[in-house]
């Protein structure tokens, strides 16, 4: 059985303007991405939140304890949700439902991090291409990838550090940026490359084959 004091929020309160209409309620081998990943919450916490668009919140949501809705941003999506978990909770993870493939063992190791002392755990992959700075289409220069990772989701936070962050911080594409600001102590756990987010529509197609090539 999960922890009861390991809480996630599954933010998919997006509109999907790049995919073309709501992805999170794309059809992944035979249920939605929303419900995909709430299943991978709800397996590895004790408490699931799910953060919608406004016009949603009245949609079940199966596996979730809690459906609230999302704001103009990610990070203000975050603050409702996190209005929405227990102040008993002591690790709050964090998981972008558009990934759907995160295995349980990603979600642990994050979780387990955390419980190891850490204020934040990030899954994270190391940098593969070569990454360039541009002006325009104009290169400025070549940044050594040494070092460099691509952080993903899930990531666990010990709650008050997030809380904290998320009180005295604005907007950042993922919370361990705002964590990190704070002076928190954030670090890495192995991600993994068939841990995709959803996107385009190519992607689903990707995510489709991973899924099959499950055992």
């Amino acid at each position: 059985m999960a922890d009861a004091t390991v809480w996630a929020i599954v933010v998919a309160a997006g509109s999907g303007t790049r995919f073309g209409g709501a992805k999170q309620y794309a059809e992944l081998g035979g249920c939605t991405i929303l419900d995909r990943s709430v299943a991978a919450a709800r397996d590895a916490c004790g408490g699931v939140v799910v953060v919608v668009p406004p016009a949603d919140v009245d949609r079940p949501v199966p596996g979730a304890d809690r459906v609230v809705a999302g704001g103009a941003t990610r990070s203000v999506s975050v603050r409702a949700g996190l209005a929405a978990v227990p102040d008993d909770a002591e690790v709050i993870v964090v998981h972008d439902a558009v990934r759907p493939l995160a295995s349980p063992e990603l979600w642990q190791a994050a979780i387990g991090a955390v419980r190891a002392g850490a204020d934040g755990a990030l899954c994270a992959v190391p940098v593969t291409d070569t990454i360039k700075r541009v002006d325009g289409t104009r290169i400025i220069s070549t940044i050594p990838r040494d070092g460099l990772v691509a952080v993903q989701t899930p990531q666990a936070f010990r709650a008050g550090a997030l809380r904290d962050a998320h009180a005295h911080s604005g907007e950042a594409t993922d919370d361990g940026a705002l964590v990190e600001a704070l002076g928190g102590r954030v670090v890495v756990v192995a991600g993994s490359s068939a841990n995709l987010k959803i996107t385009h529509p190519d992607d689903l197609v990707v995510a489709d084959a991973l899924l099959r090539a499950r055992p």
